[in-house]
């Protein structure tokens, strides 16, 4: 442990909430290795997993974006696959590109697939889906349209799914100004608190914790959000 992290740990009681501001203040502050650290977030909720009506998945766009480059990937048949390298998708292909996937290649951050594709695609499950990057009509990702959809991933939007209890996501960059990370815990926030299933007793949002990637988990008082 370095001695930067070791002086964060010890001014700070990491048994206790902190508000927002003070949180976000202490992961940036913990953020000690050389390369820039994505923060994350972590939202624990009152559901019952194995209730299908109680699973939480959406999409949401950022308003300080991810802070990185979305390296985008694209299932299409020929006579689409000019529309997506135009939009700006980073891999385009069709039969072979399958092939590729499911020989292991995952160098991408988001997945998109014409409807007529995914016969195909839908083969990658065990490829895709533990890496969260299966395509998914009810999320836009299977779609014609791939020029609105290749711009809307690249723009930065993030795709959440409840696994078991726990909703995560890379929020922000260590190298973000403070209101700018902020700014992206409250709209992340929001979104979640905004997804209560029916026939939840009692509050929604349990707990909501901020880490840097190689630094330690910092509670959030839910009372800060002021909402």
């Amino acid at each position: 442990m370095g001695k930067r992290l070791k002086n964060i740990n010890a001014e700070n009681d990491f048994s206790k909430s902190y508000s927002l501001e003070e949180a976000v203040d202490i992961a940036i502050k913990s953020s000690t290795t050389k390369f820039n650290e994505t923060i994350d977030i972590c939202i624990n909720l009152n559901i019952d997993p194995k209730n299908g009506e109680q699973n939480v998945r959406g999409k949401v766009k950022l308003p300080k974006s991810l802070g990185k480059n979305v390296k985008v990937c694209v299932f299409a048949s020929d006579d689409k696959q000019q529309e997506a390298k135009d939009a700006g998708a980073d891999i385009v292909g069709s039969d072979e590109l399958v092939e590729k996937v499911e020989n292991g290649f995952v160098d991408f951050d988001k997945c998109i697939s014409t409807p007529d594709m995914m016969s195909k695609v839908g083969k990658l499950g065990k490829v895709l889906g533990p890496r969260n990057l299966m395509p998914n009509p009810k999320l836009g990702s299977v779609t014609n349209d791939l020029k609105q959809a290749v711009e809307d991933a690249k723009a930065g939007e993030l795709e959440f799914k409840n696994n078991d209890t726990l909703v995560q996501a890379g929020i922000a960059k260590s190298d973000f100004e403070k209101n700018d990370v902020m700014s992206n815990i409250k709209f992340f926030y929001e979104t979640i608190s905004k997804e209560r299933p029916t026939g939840i007793k009692g509050d929604f949002v349990k707990k909501v914790s901020i880490s840097p990637t190689m630094g330690p988990g910092i509670s959030i008082n839910l009372n800060s959000f002021g909402v």
